[in-house]
């Protein structure tokens, strides 16, 4: 099972990778956990400097954006 955490404080940005990362577990229909973590002690604990970030398994796979769809996809299989 995959670990998934979406890095943010809760901004707009933040909360749109969430919906998008929940889209695509969905549609791929495999089983992972999604945590948000928007404590900043936390998230700059990761070496992240700009968010929102996306950790798959302790990785990092994106930062300062918000990947398509398509993209998560590819990031999560």
């Amino acid at each position: 099972m995959k670990v998934v955490k979406v890095l943010g404080t809760g901004c707009p940005k933040c909360n749109q990778l969430l919906a998008q990362t929940e889209a695509a577990v969905a549609q791929l229909g495999i089983e992972c956990e999604i945590e948000k973590v928007t404590d900043l002690l936390e998230i700059t604990s990761y070496g992240v400097m700009m968010t929102p970030a996306l950790l798959i398994d302790g990785e990092i796979k994106s930062y300062g954006l918000v990947p398509s769809l398509d993209e998560l996809k590819t990031m999560l299989k």
